[in-house]
């Protein structure tokens, strides 16, 4: 099979297109036969070797973190899946750009109907996260204020949609040319990072979440309320800053969980969430996708198409 493989850490010279055994599916695991994959920034850091999970002992490894596709083979002991289930997962740190890709069979859920392909593909890592954030380590509750940094990215689209649907009132910042996508995803404040600062609009919000770190994250423990919290998916957020006092700071790494998975294809199912594809690129053209996800503001996920 075809995958987009990295020997060496670097940038997108490091990518080829090599052909690898397919994998045989352990026993608890499902091959899947990908249509679409879904790209995140963590993949190019995971490339340029700045993944602290990923070491030099991990290579050669294939990129990719989301898969969209058809259970192919199911490995010894699984039941909850068959050959030709539409199903899509978060998988591990080597193995999403392929023709097929090993996961646990924990970790899939099923694709809902009316769901496309491309669409598929960036819900796993991108969903996992954003609601890991907010409802795991942010604790969010009907009636809090939250805002979400970084609102319309992959991650972020996703946390605006799931911080309303949980009822929260919800203030996310974008670029100017930006704030229109904000509001069709329903917010409640659209903020104009380039032109406003954040903190002269919010005072006393239950909840941040941190797409962005560096200054915007230190900036943020000044809009919280005593018992708010700052969640971070970039660096843990500095516990000694003179405006942390009374409040609580994480970082955390999302978790690949099929019954999660699946509650939040209930949401898209159901129409309470919407998944925006940017663009989608071919599978060969892996390092284009990665330039194109690194250097624009895109708008919601960026997939490829491995096969039909």
């Amino acid at each position: 099979m075809k995958a987009i493989r990295i020997e060496q850490f670097g940038g997108p010279e490091v990518m080829h297109v090599r052909e690898v055994e397919v994998p045989e599916p352990k026993a608890g695991e499902v091959l899947v036969k990908n249509v679409f994959v879904g790209i995140n920034p963590v993949d190019y850091k995971i490339r340029e070797g700045q993944y602290p999970e990923v070491k030099q002992d991990k290579l050669p490894l294939t990129l990719g973190r989301e898969v969209a596709g058809v259970v192919d083979k199911v490995g010894q002991g699984v039941s909850d899946f068959k050959p030709g289930d539409r199903v899509f997962a978060m998988i591990g740190a080597d193995g999403g750009y392929a023709e097929y890709s090993r996961v646990p069979a924990e970790h899939l859920a099923r694709v809902p109907e009316g769901l496309d392909w491309p669409s598929a593909a960036g819900v796993p890592l991108a969903g996992h996260t954003s609601w890991q954030a907010l409802v795991e380590h942010g604790q969010i509750e009907q009636g809090q204020k939250v805002l979400i940094h970084g609102g319309t990215g992959g991650v972020g689209h996703f946390a605006v949609q799931f911080a309303k649907v949980k009822g929260a009132e919800v203030y996310a910042t974008a670029s100017t040319d930006s704030l229109p996508f904000l509001r069709e995803l329903g917010v409640d404040r659209a903020i104009d990072y380039k032109t406003e600062r954040f903190e002269d609009i919010c005072k006393d919000f239950d909840l941040v979440i941190d797409l962005i770190g560096g200054d915007t994250q230190a900036r943020s423990w000044q809009v919280l309320g005593e018992g708010g919290r700052l969640v971070s998916t970039l660096t843990m957020p500095d516990a000694h800053h003179p405006q942390a006092a009374g409040k609580t700071g994480t970082r955390f790494t999302a978790d690949p969980r099929g019954e999660e998975l699946t509650e939040i294809a209930g949401l898209i199912a159901a129409g309470n969430v919407q998944v925006y594809v940017a663009k989608t690129f071919k599978l060969e053209e892996a390092k284009q996708a990665l330039d194109f996800l690194a250097n624009g503001h895109v708008h919601g996920k960026v997939v490829l198409h491995v096969s039909d």
